[in-house]
C-alpha cells in the first residue's frame, strides 16, 4: 500500500483572496513552487508546511492531509 500527500493550499489561499506569487513571498519560495505544490506535484517539507500552517493560522493536517492508495 502506498501513501500520498493531499492539500487544501489553493482552497486556503483563494479563501484569502492571494495570488500564488503573494503566498510565495509570505513563505519564502517561488511562485512556481506554490504552483507545484496546489497541483499536487511536489510535497513540500516538514519546515515548509509548518510555514504554511503558521500562515494559515491552522493545524498542518487541515492543510496536508496523507491518504492511503490501494
Amino acid at each position: 500500500m502506498t501513501s500520498t500527500v493531499q492539500n487544501k493550499v489553493k482552497d486556503l489561499r483563494t479563501e484569502r483572496g492571494w495570488t500564488q506569487q503573494e503566498l510565495a513571498d509570505e513563505v519564502g519560495v517561488s511562485r512556481q513552487s506554490i504552483n507545484s505544490i496546489e497541483r499536487q506535484r511536489y510535497e513540500p517539507s516538514l519546515a515548509l508546511a509548518l510555514k504554511f500552517a503558521r500562515i494559515f493560522d491552522c493545524p498542518i493536517d487541515d492543510i496536508f492531509m496523507l491518504e492511503d492508495e490501494k
